[in-house]
């Protein structure tokens, strides 16, 4: 568990070093999206995979890695609209950040959690069963979101896209460390 502890750290530091330089970038346009514009937008990252995996090639330069990256950066956008809620103000880079980090850090625990009770099992998953976790995974965060929130019995968006964090985080460690295991 050391091992998946470190890398997920190195996951953390490549996805947080692109959504500081997006923000930079773009600042937090972002901001204006409900959060069900943010999963239509993980959808078509975890679509563009599949397609990718399924065909073999891709004509757009960029492999999967830059799409698992997307979908972990949309998923703690949502989780801050979730809180925030949409707006067109900006919202300070260095608050962005925290928040940006908290929900990590939130996601790397469950994910610590349910590894030890499953025994890093992950590990011998393919990356494309991460694709179509995540992909069931949007399903099931549109079903609640077209249900204004409400479940019977289940857990929330929120609960969702920490899922989802957590398969592209696995998907990445396994694009970025395989041959070193």
């Amino acid at each position: 568990m050391d091992k998946t502890n470190k890398q997920y750290d190195q996951v953390i530091s490549i996805c947080r070093n692109i959504f500081s330089q997006k923000m930079t970038d773009y600042g937090t346009a972002w901001r204006i999206l409900r959060p069900t514009s943010l999963t239509d937008q993980i959808y078509i990252k975890a679509q563009r995979i599949r397609s990718i995996e399924e065909k073999g090639v891709t004509k757009v330069g960029e492999g999967v890695k830059p799409e698992f990256i997307g979908i972990i950066n949309y998923c703690i956008m949502g989780l801050i609209q979730l809180e925030l809620g949409p707006s067109d103000e900006e919202i300070p880079n260095s608050k962005i950040q925290e928040l940006y980090d908290t929900y990590f850090e939130q996601a790397k625990k469950l994910m610590m959690d349910k590894n030890h009770d499953y025994g890093e099992a992950w590990r011998n998953m393919r990356i494309s069963s991460y694709t179509d976790l995540i992909l069931m995974k949007i399903q099931r965060t549109k079903q609640i979101e077209d249900n204004k929130g409400k479940t019977l019995i289940s857990e929330g968006i929120d609960a969702n896209y920490m899922d989802m964090i957590n398969y592209a985080v696995f998907a990445m460690i396994k694009i970025e460390f395989e041959n070193e295991e």
